[in-house]
């Protein structure tokens, strides 16, 4: 069998009347703005975008694209979806795009060393942080978690490793600790496009140097699951207030309560009180929980079943709430 990266073109500069061919591969909201860039780049030529494959969503399962899926098809770009992207007829059709160049945000697959190798200017990776800081799958949840006081987009030469290539251009964002994931997000992302759209031309003219990561501070997040989602009182009221901000959509933050599973939307900071770790107490007219470091406010809920309100409005609903614990996950 021939080596995959035998199937690409010899590495080439293009020369400055001929556009550079550029593949794009992300799949989530936040790669969608660096495909707008890309689109509007008059000095590439975008031969391709490499997406995830349409999923099952809402109550009827239907096939529903995701977000960069659907930016392409709605401006009629060439897409492909494959299930797997280390499958050799996936390697052999992306090589045969003859691109000089590929771009990769928020895709959700790892990227064979094939690709990696074969395609000539190399792979470039915008990543929400600022490598070597939260490497892996959710840096910006993990920033948030974290406390950080700052985050940023990096963008960096992809290698075999997890987020460890070369470093070329970066953008800082200060937090005021009051973010969300999604908000977070959606701040981030014009960033990460307005970095490619000023960097591009210099790295396809070899202007612009790549340097290694530093060994010393590297962080790594992981997947989420959505059992990552429960609010564990036995953790202070801090970190529990910071998860409800960091994990807001997926995988979301909830207790389990007498009434049900009950989702916490927003929540606040307490007081320390002597009530025991679990516990629901009042928290003026509202509700709150118990933890090993003070109160955890809760501020806007979702009971099972019914609507977001806030946590007033839950108590007036369900006063006997009060008193109960909470916290741990049915059936244990």
């Amino acid at each position: 069998m021939v080596p995959a990266r035998a199937q690409f073109a010899r590495p080439r500069t293009p020369s400055p009347d001929e556009r550079a061919r550029v593949v794009f591969l992300g799949s989530g909201t936040f790669a969608v703005p660096i495909l707008e860039a890309l689109l509007a780049d008059r000095e590439i030529d975008l031969v391709g975008v490499v997406s995830a494959p349409d999923r099952p969503a809402g109550r009827g399962a239907a096939l529903q694209a995701v977000p960069v899926a659907a930016f392409a098809r709605e401006h009629d770009l060439p897409l492909r979806q494959p299930a797997r992207l280390r499958a050799p007829e996936s390697i052999t059709g992306i090589a045969g795009l003859r691109a000089d160049l590929g771009v990769l945000a928020d895709y959700g697959q790892i990227v064979p060393a094939g690709l990696l190798d074969g395609i000539p200017h190399g792979m470039l990776n915008l990543h929400p942080s600022l490598l070597p800081r939260h490497r892996g799958a959710t840096p910006i949840p993990a920033a948030i978690l974290a406390g950080d006081d700052r985050t940023g987009v990096t963008l960096f030469r992809m290698d075999a490793g997890l987020d460890s290539g070369p470093l070329i251009a970066s953008v800082a964002l200060p937090l005021a600790g009051s973010e969300s994931g999604p908000g977070l997000e959606a701040r981030l992302a014009p960033l990460a496009a307005t970095l490619l759209a000023r960097s591009l031309g210099p790295w396809l003219r070899g202007e612009l140097p790549a340097r290694p990561q530093p060994a010393e501070d590297v962080t790594l997040s992981r997947p989420l699951r959505r059992s990552d989602g429960r609010l564990d009182p036995d953790r202070p009221a801090l970190e529990l207030e910071r998860q409800v901000r960091a994990y807001l959509g997926w995988p979301g933050s909830y207790l389990e309560t007498d009434a049900g599973r009950l989702v916490v939307l927003a929540a606040s900071l307490g007081p320390e009180v002597g009530e025991p770790a679990g516990r629901l107490v009042a928290a003026g007219p509202g509700l709150a929980l118990a933890t090993a470091g003070g109160l955890l406010v809760l501020d806007r809920v979702q009971p099972a079943g019914g609507r977001p309100m806030s946590g007033a409005e839950l108590r007036r609903g369900r006063p006997g709430l009060v008193g109960t614990s909470a916290g741990t996950p049915v059936g244990r």
